[in-house]
């Protein structure tokens, strides 16, 4: 183990390289990964972690790149997870995304990662969330998530963000259904970008509009309750102490906006912290995440101790002499009753 502990100094020392190799281990499954993470949780720091998600041709890239420019020049260190595509051949991620960044690659106060989604069924890899673990271990200020795309599977950023950025832009079709895929429910902040384009006051328009249609009950989810939105930038509501996302236009090619974008987050990040939603929402992560390790880990558990029941139970699904509902239940209660007996 001393292979690892050299590994987590590296970590905590924000060493490049280290910080690469902690993530291929995660990646690639490694069994080295699950006592990595073990070691590194307890180092867990306080990164504010920002989720950007968005429709398609939304200007995402251009707009997460200057956000690192922007949070460098007030001496902040950033992490970026691009979270792209897997690629058909490769199995491995397109990294686009880290071609648009690769301005900062030389910047030793920015780490930027790409990480294919595999089939993953949301916009996040199912490996996202530990290798954050990782991040806070070597304690960023800033960690910002990038998702593939928009839509109901892509939700999922906000199991993980303290705030959840949705990008638009003008004229893409898919801009009013996202917005009936779910979207209200994971917003903090919209960000109309591509505004210089003819349409941008429109879909302005457009997202009062859902917006003061919908109202979350407190103490709900993020604790985001929805009022008419008059103006581009408002904060929380103060007689319902629930968060009202704030709608900004911005062109990142050109940096406009993107300096009150930084101001919502921060002004998000305080309503959190002056409220209980913040406590409400990390308390939910832990728990969806101590059910997802615990799952995983019964998995492994059964695949590894009872292999071949296992393939003698795919074998009966797949050839019709049961069903899969029946098969499960049989090996269920097979590997308990042997852990007991045991």
């Amino acid at each position: 183990m001393a292979d690892l502990s050299t590994l987590v100094e590296g970590i905590r020392a924000r060493d490049m390289p280290a910080l690469a190799r902690a993530c291929r281990l995660i990646d690639e499954r490694d069994p080295r990964a699950f006592e990595l993470l073990k070691r590194v949780f307890s180092h867990e720091g306080h990164a504010y972690v920002i989720g950007v998600t968005g429709t398609p041709g939304s200007g995402k890239s251009t707009l997460v790149d200057g956000l690192i420019r922007l949070y460098r020049e007030q001496g902040l260190r950033v992490a970026v997870l691009a979270i792209d595509p897997t690629s058909p051949y490769s199995g491995g991620a397109i990294l686009g995304d880290r071609i648009r960044m690769q301005q900062h690659f030389t910047d030793e106060g920015v780490f930027i990662r790409s990480i294919a989604t595999r089939g993953h069924l949301g916009g996040l890899s199912r490996s996202t969330g530990d290798v954050l673990h990782v991040l806070h271990a070597a304690e960023f200020d800033v960690v910002i998530l990038e998702t593939v795309g928009v839509g109901q599977d892509e939700l999922e950023v906000t199991r993980l963000a303290d705030t959840t950025l949705v990008v638009m832009a003008p004229g893409l079709g898919d801009d009013i259904q996202a917005i009936k895929a779910g979207i209200l429910e994971v917003a903090d902040v919209f960000a109309v970008n591509k505004a210089d384009r003819a349409g941008a006051d429109a879909t302005v328009q457009d997202l009062q509009q859902m917006l003061s249609l919908r109202r979350i009950p407190k103490g709900v989810g993020k604790m985001q309750g929805h009022t008419a939105v008059s103006t581009f930038h408002r904060g929380p509501d103060e007689q319902t102490e629930e968060w009202v996302p704030p709608i900004l236009k911005t062109t990142a090619h050109r940096q406009e906006g993107l300096t009150e974008l930084v101001d919502a987050f921060a002004e998000h990040r305080s309503f959190l912290d002056d409220t209980d939603a913040g406590q409400v929402i990390r308390a939910q992560r832990r728990i969806e995440e101590f059910r997802a390790i615990l799952y995983q880990a019964l998995i492994d558990e059964v695949d590894a101790r009872f292999a071949d029941e296992v393939s003698e139970g795919v074998r009966d699904v797949v050839e019709g002499r049961g069903d899969p509902y029946s098969v499960a239940e049989a090996l269920v209660r097979r590997a308990l009753g042997s852990v007991s007996e045991s």
